[in-house]
């Protein structure tokens, strides 16, 4: 029965359709051949030679260049007998070429050419100049000295002439260090991040007491006094005058005491002020914050002692006047200590919250309004016997143009440095996720403390209170 369609017959006896498929041939069988012993030597390397563009032919390099002496081939050849017709070989090679001779392959470093590089600990002469440029190798030029710290940077590290080997020339000698000094002076100086502090923006008793209550007090005082001389004229009676005396005595009293113990009343109003949580804290609410310092972007030195790293410093020089001595400033009054100079800065800083853990930025620099309560530590007592022990006294003296003279002499210095604990009070400011303690647009009043017969104060612009930080070990941060 025939169909139109092609079938055939498998071999299990059934048909199916279609054709049969055509007898595919056998691969021929894989043998392993042993891969021949090179030596080393690249040209006998198969495809690593080719690599190298090494033309097995020719055993000679593609590329054109120089050989002085021709390859020696030392691998073993096919077929019986072989071993000894290379030894016959290598042999009338060796009597044939000037300068060759039979040696020991060894492992290596190799060329582009496949010889192995030859090293040379000083020069070489003249007959030896075919061989050293056949394994010459051009990697470009040398790379440059790397400095001690081994960072490669886009300049010479120090400026100045340089020595052999690419450093810094050394010279001995002392070192100028009185232009950096003023340099640094000055570039502070100039730095509208620094807010500089006048003797004006500490506590002052009467500067803080409020003017109105002042000046009522005094015209009170002015009319009793006209009253009671008016009434002992015409009818003889003292009592009120008494009266006026004592109580104009006990406000003078009271006067006096605030002017003595003011600041250490409103150190003591700070301490006893509670604190306050910055997760907490309200936009616009007047707080206190205790915690950890932490420098912002312009870090101060410290006057004298160069402490690295503050946010706040001051250094003052005081004045002893006696009886013939010279006045440290208009107000000196004789057998008292004067104050002569004072430099105080102050810069933005970070404080990290104690009781939240929270950082906010304390903006105490660009000018703004900052009344310190910081201690100061006696850092070194000038006078006629210890003038010259201190030449860096000397030059600190000079660099402000101050004269020594023969006079007596204290210096003072306070600083915050980083990793102080310090407690600000001012106003929280949240400005898109940064918290920020500001300046209070008023003086906030303080109110009268009558345990300690205080009368009210107030409070002016951000209030830093640290104890003296130079006896007080700091936290690292």
């Amino acid at each position: 029965m025939s169909s139109r369609f092609p079938s055939h017959q498998l071999n299990n006896g059934l048909y199916v359709s279609g054709r049969p498929e055509p007898p595919k041939e056998k691969a021929p069988p894989m043998s392993s051949t042993a891969v021949p012993y090179t030596g080393g030597d690249i040209k006998k390397s198969g495809e690593l030679g080719k690599m190298f563009d090494v033309d097995h032919a020719s055993s000679r390099p593609r590329k054109s260049g120089h050989l002085t002496n021709p390859p020696l081939r030392t691998g073993s050849m096919g077929g019986g007998g072989g071993g000894g017709g290379n030894t016959n070989r290598m042999s009338s090679l060796s009597g044939n070429v000037p300068g060759a001779s039979l040696k020991k392959t060894s492992s290596g470093p190799l060329n582009k050419h496949g010889e192995p590089i030859r090293k040379s600990s000083g020069p070489q002469g003249g007959g030896l100049t075919g061989l050293t440029s056949a394994s010459r190798q051009n990697s470009g030029p040398l790379p440059p000295v790397l400095p001690a710290t081994g960072l490669l940077t886009s300049g010479p590290i120090l400026s100045g002439p340089l020595n052999s080997s690419g450093g810094p020339r050394k010279s001995s000698g002392p070192l100028d260090v009185s232009g950096s000094i003023k340099s640094r002076s000055t570039s502070m100086v100039k730095n509208q991040a620094v807010t500089h502090l006048s003797q004006d923006d500490g506590h002052s008793f009467f500067r803080s007491f409020p003017k109105l209550v002042f000046w009522s007090i005094v015209l009170l005082f002015v009319m009793g006094f006209i009253a009671a001389v008016f009434i002992l004229a015409a009818v003889g009676n003292p009592i009120l005058l008494v009266v006026v005396v004592v109580l104009f005595a006990i406000v003078s009293l009271g006067f006096a005491w605030n002017a003595c113990f003011g600041r250490k009343a409103v150190i003591k109003f700070i301490s006893e002020y509670p604190d306050a949580e910055l997760r907490t804290a309200k936009d616009g609410q007047f707080v206190k914050v205790s915690g950890v310092v932490t420098c912002g972007n312009v870090p101060l030195e410290s006057s004298f002692q160069r402490v690295p790293r503050c946010v706040y410093t001051s250094t003052s020089l005081y004045e002893y006047r006696g009886w013939d001595s010279k006045a440290a400033n208009s107000t000196h009054r004789r057998f008292t200590w004067g104050l002569r100079s004072m430099e105080r800065h102050v810069v933005d800083f970070y404080i990290s919250d104690f009781q939240s853990g929270l950082r906010a930025l304390v903006k105490t620099g660009y000018g703004a309004r900052v009344t310190p309560y910081v201690e100061e530590s006696a850092v070194i007592d000038i006078d006629q016997s210890n003038k010259d022990m201190s030449p860096q006294f000397i030059r600190w003296l000079a660099e402000r143009n101050l004269s020594s003279d023969d006079r007596v002499m204290r210096l003072k210095e306070g600083y915050i440095k980083e990793g102080s604990s310090v407690s600000v009070m001012g106003v929280v400011q949240r400005n898109d996720n940064v918290l920020m303690i500001v300046p209070p647009p008023d003086p906030i009043p303080t109110g009268c403390l009558w345990n300690r017969c205080m009368l009210p104060s107030s409070l002016d612009g951000v209030i830093l209170r640290c104890e003296d930080s130079s006896n007080h070990d700091v936290i690292p941060v």
